[in-house]
């Protein structure tokens, strides 16, 4: 795959080009005095970056929030978690379901419904689980309530990716390649920041004021934060697609590309990494110490990631995406037998560290591939499904990765990531044979 032709992302939003006004796009792109990264307010607008990184993070505090909120009220550590469960499995369903809206309707009226939606949702879920004295009936409802407000939830980072993706198609292919690398480097790390923040703030504000409080700051965020984004400018870069015949070729379901389940497929094992890490972690950390100190080991490993995501958008651009990805994945993959080796936490925190330089360029480079692979009109559908792999993949690993901490040892468990960065990189081989049949467009 030549990096020439990895502009592909663009494609689909090329019919949509002159949806934006010409003042409101570059001429011609130049270097930017300010390094790579300066180039994006040029593209979006200066207020985009700051409003697609709080307007993500209410997603970031649902899970959590709902865990501390439920588990506060009911005094339920297995409720808790399951409602937890159900936030994570509404947001697996939902997201793709959301993004093809998007596809068909355009993103501006899907995300203001959402937020009303999600804010809605939410308040339910804290009036539900604040009802601690009700009938038997009470599980249920919290529940219900919680796979509502994650089916719900405004879809911002895979959204904000397509509008890049748009936005970036502009001018020529290596400076569109180089632009859309600072791009999705850019909002690999926004995600890794939101899920380290997202997390803390609600630790913080239920500890020190009340359970209910981090899910009514998501409610708030989401109402006010969202419709922002939802109207910002850059949506124009996105039309709505109109359905037209699907050209020949092997189609999924759907009238979706075969090849997009290699990305989606990538991004269930990156959600495994994930999961099953965190999992393992809790063992490790309460064979040391307590195991809530599992939560700033991960913390740790997501720091280099995102540090390591920006660094993308510098590398050079003869480096594929396809050789990108085996590369990162199998450096990935050798890096996480470390797991194995720390008897303690300062060695934990330091193979952690290390670990998570491969973990950001794999994502950036996926999400790429998603671009790439995805039909025209459905980008979308493909960056929604791509972030329900995630968190399909890290639902599923926690229960794995628990049970394994549980009747074999942390050590068994730190297994799970391991195996799962050895399937990334085959998965990124196939990678290698895909994008090299598909013909330039």
């Amino acid at each position: 795959m030549k990096s020439s032709t990895s502009l592909s992302p663009g494609q689909p939003s090329t019919s949509g080009q002159s949806a934006l006004p010409a003042a409101q796009a570059p001429a011609k792109p130049q270097p930017a005095s300010g390094g790579r990264f300066a180039r994006l307010p040029q593209l979006a607008g200066r207020g985009f970056l700051p409003l697609g990184l709080l307007a993500r993070l209410p997603l970031a505090m649902l899970t959590v929030g709902t865990l501390t909120l439920v588990t506060s009220n009911s005094g339920s550590y297995a409720l808790g978690g399951t409602a937890a469960g159900a936030v994570g499995i509404g947001s697996a369903l939902g997201a793709p379901v959301l993004g093809s809206l998007a596809d068909r309707r355009g993103q501006r009226p899907v995300l203001l419904l959402a937020a009303a939606l999600n804010t809605l949702a939410v308040v339910g879920l804290i009036l539900t689980a604040s009802a601690m004295g009700a009938p038997a009936g009470f599980p249920a409802a919290v529940l219900a309530a919680a796979f509502l407000a994650g089916a719900s939830c405004p879809q911002v980072g895979p959204l904000a990716r397509v509008r890049w993706m748009a936005l970036t198609a502009q001018g020529n292919a290596p400076d569109n390649r180089r632009d859309l690398d600072t791009a999705l480097s850019y909002e690999s790390t926004a995600d890794e920041v939101t899920f380290v923040l997202g997390p803390a703030l609600v630790g913080i504000l239920a500890s020190l004021l009340a359970p209910w409080l981090p899910l009514a700051l998501a409610a708030a965020m989401t109402i006010t934060l969202v419709p922002a984004f939802a109207t910002h400018r850059t949506h124009r870069a996105v039309p709505a697609a109109r359905r037209r015949p699907s050209p020949a070729g092997r189609r999924g379901r759907g009238g979706m590309p075969a090849a997009v389940l290699l990305p989606v497929v990538a991004m269930v094992c990156m959600g495994t990494f994930f999961g099953s890490t965190q999992a393992a972690l809790s063992s490790f950390s309460a064979s040391y110490a307590t195991s809530e100190l599992a939560g700033l080991l991960y913390a740790v490993m997501g720091l280099s990631s995102a540090a390591a995501a920006l660094s993308v958008a510098y590398w050079p651009q003869r480096f594929s995406l396809s050789l990108r990805w085996v590369v990162s994945a199998a450096l990935m993959a050798g890096l996480a037998v470390l797991l194995l080796v720390p008897s303690s936490l300062g060695a934990m925190v330091a193979v952690l560290l290390i670990l998570g330089v491969p973990v950001g360029p794999v994502m950036v480079t996926v999400f790429a591939v998603g671009g790439v692979v995805a039909p025209e009109g459905r980008l979308g559908t493909v960056m929604t499904a791509l972030a329900s792999g995630i968190v399909a993949g890290t639902a599923l690993a926690s229960s794995l990765g628990g049970g394994l901490a549980q009747g074999h040892g942390y050590a068994a468990a730190f297994l799970v990531p391991a195996c799962a960065a050895s399937a990334l990189a085959l998965l990124g081989a196939a990678a290698v044979v895909v994008l090299r049949r598909r013909p330039a467009r």
